[in-house]
Parts: structure tokens; C-alpha cells; sequence
């Protein structure tokens, strides 16, 4: 296989940007900036995330067994980046973010326009992230959309030109 080929076309899938949530209920808290989202069924609504398996974020969502998925809006840029690290729980606040507990124990960012609270159905084990696949239990709109729903969230793309998953 032509590795720079693969890594190129791969490169072409458009990612959405969001922030996964999830609390242990035993004082762990995770938050971090995941891409690989797609809804998969509207009965019951279900959702997938790729979530790296070496990271906090998924030993807290294997555990908890429920997660949120927090949509960023195109002008936070800056939030998909402070999520990239380890999460900091300190004052109250996630990396320095307001949030409120949801009804599964998940925090939700006061700021992100929505989020939906999933409860942990499968976790597909392959490959360096493992995909958890999560029914929605409860879904928030914190800030309605101009426009269409799917055009008002933050993309891998409006990252900067040197900022790329896949491959």
C-alpha cells in the first residue's frame, strides 16, 4: 500500500469537533477533545466515539459506564484545544470551564451550544482507540443554531492547516 496515498485520502473524512465527558462518581473526572463521533441509529438513538485506549478519558467512560458528548461551536476553537491535555478539576471548574452535572453524572460545559448524555451500551476493543457505543439518554441545547444544526459545530478543518487526524 502507498502509506502517503493512505494517509491522504484517509485525511479526506471531515471530522466534527467535540468534548467528551465522564465522571467515575468517585471524584474522577475526564474531559477530553474526541473526533471520531457519528450517530449510528435513530431507534433507539444511539451514537459512537473513537476514544484512545492509553488515555484517562477511557479507563473514566469503561468505568462509569455512561458519557457526554459536548458540541463545540465554530468560535471555540480555543476550547478544543485545552482538551487536547489531561483535564485539570480544580475551583469548581474543568480546565478552567464552567460545568453542571447531568442526569447520568456526566459534566456538561456550560458553554458548548449542546451535549447529549449517553449510557454505555458496547465497547468495541480493536485497534489504539476502541469505539464506545453509547444510547442517548438526554440531550441539551444551551444555544439554538443559526441555520443548520450540522454547519454551527466546530470541524477538524477550522483547526489550522497543521492540525490533521487519520492516516
Amino acid at each position: 500500500m502507498n502509506t502517503e496515498a493512505k494517509k491522504t485520502v484517509l485525511r479526506m473524512i471531515p471530522y466534527g469537533i467535540y468534548v467528551l465527558t465522564a465522571s467515575d462518581g468517585k471524584g474522577g473526572i475526564a474531559a477530553a477533545t474526541v473526533n471520531w463521533v457519528t450517530q449510528t441509529a435513530f431507534v433507539p438513538p444511539l451514537v459512537v466515539v473513537g476514544v484512545k485506549t492509553d488515555s484517562g478519558a477511557y479507563q473514566i467512560v469503561k468505568s462509569a459506564k455512561s458519557f457526554a458528548l459536548n458540541m463545540l461551536g465554530k468560535e471555540q476553537k480555543s476550547l478544543a484545544f485545552t482538551f487536547f491535555r489531561p483535564a485539570d478539576v480544580s475551583n469548581g471548574k474543568i480546565s478552567g470551564q464552567s460545568f453542571r452535572t447531568g442526569a447520568t453524572g456526566a459534566p456538561l460545559l456550560v458553554d458548548a451550544p449542546g451535549a447529549v448524555e449517553c449510557r454505555v451500551i458496547s465497547i468495541v476493543e480493536q485497534g489504539d482507540h476502541h469505539i464506545v457505543v453509547g444510547e442517548v439518554t438526554e440531550a441539551h441545547l444551551n444555544k439554538a443554531p443559526a441555520g443548520r444544526p450540522d454547519a454551527a459545530i466546530l470541524e477538524m478543518k477550522d483547526l489550522g492547516d497543521n492540525v490533521y487526524y487519520g492516516g
